[in-house]
């Protein structure tokens, strides 16, 4: 919470010493009482003493004021609500790694599958892109809220050769942000957005292990994060895993892959993104469902002045019809 005129808080200094004026005012008047009447006898004349309660009263006072003067100084709060729209990236890992069986009925049948389920958790106004990458990287699916164009682009992906993660974050970024040039190899770290630039992010699956490509992880997190465009990353994998390489002739070499999720943890970190890691296609699915119910909202900084002001003059209000009520006095 932040304030306006975070000045007026200086008012609360005021709280405890209205207190401890109190708390002097009625330790003086039981003295006085007990100058012209005798305590033993008070209990004959009085049927129920108030108690503890005889406090009440002030005390929904003070806290009311207290309330007040917080309001004077206009607090804000930041309160998540729905977001009219944005662009989501959809970047799939479609190396040889991907074709493992530890998350079953393999990585990239996996992701596919959880990727649909994603599609049916995001807002309808929000577009959808897709970028693969490989040995390379490529837009499957350029930005759009045509859900089934969606579907069919992810069912038509096919696994190849080597894992260029860091082209693959780049080109994601140039789908959602103009002027990423694609033909360097070192990210424009003093690049920003342009205010016309609607919010984005990236949701990056992958096994995490880089063999090929231009540009590094470490250096496309860099990019994705000087123009605001946070990566969420879901690492595949559990364990190394044996996969089936054809050869030519028809034989087929079995090459061991083994999952690199700290790469993909530094990338959500460093872009101000989520990490998460897939270890079957049912936790999978839990995740795109958490990932698509976040993405649906946005922080918004609102104003609570009138909260305080309603919450300071009903306390105000309790407390004066309570003594009213018990003492046939006001406060």
């Amino acid at each position: 919470m932040s304030f306006t005129w975070p000045l007026a808080l200086v008012g609360l200094l005021a709280v405890p010493l209205v207190g401890l004026v109190y708390l002097l005012s009625d330790r003086r008047r039981r003295r006085q009482a007990a100058r012209f009447g005798t305590p033993a006898l008070v209990a004959g004349f009085v049927s129920q003493r108030p108690g503890g309660r005889r406090h009440l009263p002030f005390l929904l006072a003070l806290v009311a004021l207290a309330a007040l003067v917080v309001g004077l100084a206009r607090p804000t709060a930041v309160f998540s609500e729905p977001r009219e729209e944005a662009t989501v990236v959809l970047t799939m890992d479609t190396s040889r790694s991907m074709a493992a069986t530890d998350v079953t009925p393999s990585r990239l049948a996996a992701a596919r599958a959880a990727a649909n389920t994603f599609l049916e958790e995001l807002p309808e106004k929000y577009r959808v892109a897709i970028v693969s990458f490989a040995t390379g990287a490529q837009v499957v699916l350029t930005p759009t809220d045509d859900r089934d164009a969606a579907r069919g682009a992810l069912a038509q992906l096919r696994l190849g050769a080597g894992t260029a993660m860091g082209d693959g974050i780049v080109r994601s970024v140039a789908v959602v942000r103009r002027g990423v040039d694609l033909t360097s190899n070192r990210p424009n770290l003093n690049a920003r957005p342009s205010p016309d630039d609607p919010p984005a992010t990236i949701v990056l699956l992958s096994d995490g292990a880089q063999t090929s490509g231009d540009r590094t992880p470490a250096q496309a997190a860099q990019l994705a994060r000087s123009l605001e465009v946070p990566v969420t990353t879901i690492a595949f994998g559990t364990s190394p895993s044996v996969v089936q390489v054809p050869l030519p002739g028809g034989l087929r070499q079995q090459v061991t892959v083994t999952p690199d999720p700290a790469t993909l943890r530094t990338v959500a970190q460093r872009t101000g993104g989520k990490y998460y890691e897939a270890l079957d296609a049912r936790r999978l699915e839990e995740i795109y469902g958490e990932l698509g119910s976040r993405l649906g909202e946005e922080p918004k900084r609102r104003e609570v002045t009138y909260a305080f002001a309603a919450a300071g003059g009903l306390l105000m209000l309790v407390g004066a019809a309570l003594s009213s009520i018990w003492f046939r006095r006001p406060l």
